[in-house]
């Protein structure tokens, strides 16, 4: 049975779809922690409804990023993860950290990588007049927001639109696309080339549009 130890920052509704998916299709995984460095994510009290072990590492308890990130690794490796999952954990990883977990670190981000890295994406996006926005779930990589893209989901820019109402239908492929590339993970279906690309072993489709 593979292990997943999955990392939030706030009400963690990517990770929610994930834990439901796992639970509802069976896979051969489990949960064995949820992690967060803020001791109030709205997260947590859903984890814990769902008997899932909760830890929290506060990260103003640290001196510096390095200290957080080595403290945060420990923890981790407790669990000798097969998966790790940001799930909208809202901090920059250090380098090392990074390379740690390298090939099992993966993350989800609200744009079309490799465009609108950081935070903001989707006001960016209706500032730039694009005509499509979407998310990407990829591996993490010591650069932020890049790494070999899993899937993508994109959804169109509506007329009318503002930031709440782009974030909202982003946010519902989010829910989607993350359990699947998790999924495939899980049972061996991805295989990176040396290119840096993602492939599925066994065609699936590594994007999804969500109509109108």
């Amino acid at each position: 049975m593979k292990t997943i130890v999955m990392l939030i920052s706030g009400r963690g509704s990517n990770m929610q779809a994930i834990a439901t998916a796992l639970a509802a299709e069976r896979w051969p995984a489990r949960i064995a922690a949820v992690i967060s460095h803020r001791p109030h994510a709205g997260g947590l009290d859903w984890a814990r409804e769902q008997g899932l072990h909760t830890v929290v590492i506060d990260h103003t308890g640290f001196a510096n990023r390095e200290a957080f990130d080595a403290a945060l690794a420990a923890e981790i490796d407790r669990y000798d993860p097969d998966l790790v999952v940001l799930a909208g954990f809202m901090r920059i990883l250090t380098e090392g950290f990074v390379r740690h977990f390298e090939g099992r670190l993966m993350n989800i981000h609200p744009s079309l990588l490799p465009a609108f890295a950081g935070l903001h994406t989707h006001q960016r996006a209706l500032d730039a007049g694009c005509k499509v926005a979407g998310a990407t779930v990829h591996f993490v990589t010591p650069t932020l927001d890049h790494g070999p893209v899993v899937i993508q989901a994109a959804v169109p820019v509506l007329p009318g639109d503002d930031e709440a109402r782009l974030a909202a239908r982003v946010l519902a492929c989010e829910h989607v696309m993350y359990p699947r590339a998790v999924r495939w993970f899980l049972a061996d279906e991805l295989r990176l080339e040396p290119e840096g690309r993602v492939r599925h072993q066994h065609g699936e489709p590594q994007w999804l549009w969500a109509a109108p």
